[in-house]
C-alpha cells in the first residue's frame, strides 16, 4: 500500500503532499522535512530506495508487519523530487516505474512541464495521481488512460501560466479561463 505521494523542489518547499494513511498534522510536518533531508542529502548516483525514517517506524511489533510504512521510494528530475511512502508489500521497482508514469502524464498535459507549472496548476497534478492511485492503491499505470483520463475531467489549463503572457504577469490572462467570469 502506498502511504504518502510527496513532490519538492531542490529547496525542500513541498509541491504536493497527499497521505493514504491518517497521520497527525505535526508529524505530517516532520516526516516531510526528515524525508526532504534524506533524499536531498543523498548522492546523484546513489539507490532510490530508503528505509523510513523512525518517526513512523513502529516502537511495537504489529500484528501484521506487512501493513505499515517501511519504504521510501524516490526520483530526482531537474528540480523536483517525487517520493513515494509505502508498505513492504509493494515493489520498489513498481513505484519507480509509478513515478516515471507520473512524470510523464504531467510532461504531455503540460508539454514540457516546468515546476511552475505544478505552482500555478496543482488541480492538475492532484487529478493525475487520483487517476493513478486512490485510498493508496495503484489502480492505474496506462499512461495514455491516465492522460485521456485527466483531460476528460477537463483539469488540464489550456495553456501553461507561464507562456504567452505578452508582459502582462502571472494574473494578466486569468480572466478568460473562468467560465462564470462570462456570464
Amino acid at each position: 500500500m502506498i502511504n504518502a505521494v510527496l513532490v519538492f523542489n531542490n529547496s525542500g518547499q513541498p509541491r504536493l503532499t497527499k497521505f493514504y494513511t491518517q497521520l497527525e498534522t505535526s508529524v505530517q510536518q516532520r516526516l516531510i522535512s526528515e524525508i526532504f533531508l534524506l533524499v536531498n542529502a543523498r548522492a546523484p548516483g546513489s539507490c532510490n530506495f530508503l528505509p523510513l525514517p523512525p518517526l513512523l517506524t513502529p516502537t511495537t511489533a504489529p500484528s501484521s508487519s506487512n501493513d505499515v510504512p517501511s519504504l521510501v521510494t524516490y526520483r530526482h528530475y531537474a528540480t523536483l523530487f517525487f517520493i513515494i511512502i509505502s508498505t513492504s508489500t509493494e515493489s520498489p521497482l513498481a513505484l519507480i516505474d509509478l513515478i516515471q508514469v507520473y512524470v510523464e502524464a504531467l510532461d504531455r498535459l503540460f508539454e514540457n512541464v516546468c515546476e511552475l507549472d505544478l505552482i500555478f496548476n496543482f488541480e492538475t497534478l492532484h487529478a493525475v495521481l487520483a487517476e493513478m492511485v486512490v485510498g493508496g492503491v495503484v489502480i492505474e499505470t496506462g499512461l495514455e488512460k491516465v492522460v485521456e483520463g485527466v483531460r476528460a475531467q477537463g483539469k488540464v489549463a489550456k495553456r501553461p501560466v507561464n507562456e504567452g503572457m505578452g508582459g502582462r504577469g502571472a494574473m494578466g490572462s486569468m480572466g478568460g479561463n473562468f467560465g462564470w467570469a462570462a456570464r
